[in-house]
């Protein structure tokens, strides 16, 4: 309570006695993760108004995932490219504050470009960190990477819904099942950058897929959420056609939730 004060006026009775709070909440998920930033890694963090909220603890176990991955250099920190980084820089805070790695981190949205420029400025430990503009919507890594880089992991958490017509539609459905009313959630947040994509997640992840053997040389890992357990046999194989040598899915259990990222990486991949 001490790193966020404003936590405790979510608090609600648990299982077994334990004090827990109302995860379907963003409010209660922001004051949260503001307590867990600061007491853990004396992180200053504030979310920008109608984005999506993330959840620490599941952000932070796909980082300890992928640092499994990577082999550690011995002569400089390790290099991190978060594609799609958003307004709230989660991924290179995470990283930088726990890892004490380098980070880049790529956007297309002005506005979250602009705001995560500030959470940089809020965190000293953040100075070296950089920001990229991602002009084009239709593309993941091109415009991104540039010539004589070279970064030991990217790692991505893509949009989901194909539309914004289907993620409100997805979120009608879910208050129905939850609360037996169908209407969409006041606190349904999220713009349409972090939402929604054309051909929705498996698109977005397949032209991923296709732009990193254009960058096969200049980095050591490609790395990306997959939400959609179904896509998984159709990426594999779409990653093995791209010329990957190796193709690995991680799973990752947080509690009851069972999530997943897609890794590979190219044969003879070395720095430039």
């Amino acid at each position: 309570m001490r790193a966020n004060p404003r936590l405790e006026a979510f608090i609600i009775p648990g299982k077994f006695g334990r004090k827990s709070i109302n995860f379907a909440n963003p409010e209660a998920v922001e004051a949260l993760n503001k307590a867990l930033l600061k007491w853990q890694f004396d992180l200053n963090w504030q979310l920008k108004e109608g984005n999506l909220c993330p959840a620490v603890p599941g952000r932070f176990d796909y980082l300890l995932y992928v640092r499994e991955l990577i082999d550690y250099p011995q002569d400089r920190r390790v290099q991190m490219l978060d594609i799609g980084t958003g307004a709230s820089l989660i991924y290179p805070l995470l990283a930088t504050a726990a890892f004490n790695w380098q980070c880049t981190a790529s956007e297309v949205d002005k506005e979250s470009l602009g705001y995560a420029k500030g959470l940089i400025r809020l965190n000293p430990c953040m100075q070296t960190t950089s920001l990229r503009r991602q002009q084009y919507k239709s593309n993941v890594l091109k415009n991104v990477i540039e010539k004589g880089d070279f970064f030991d992991v990217v790692v991505c958490n893509p949009p989901f819904y194909k539309t914004q017509a289907e993620a409100e539609r997805k979120n009608l459905r879910k208050n129905k099942n939850l609360h037996g009313r169908e209407e969409l959630d006041q606190n349904f947040g999220g713009n349409a950058n972090e939402l929604w994509y054309k051909g929705g997640e498996e698109a977005f992840i397949k032209t991923m897929i296709a732009e990193s053997a254009e960058f096969a040389t200049q980095v050591g890992w490609f790395t990306t959420l997959v939400s959609n357990v179904d896509h998984i046999k159709t990426l594999k194989r779409f990653t093995r056609k791209a010329g990957a040598s190796e193709v690995k899915v991680v799973e990752m259990d947080q509690g009851n939730k069972q999530t997943r990222f897609l890794a590979w990486r190219f044969k003879n991949t070395t720095e430039e």
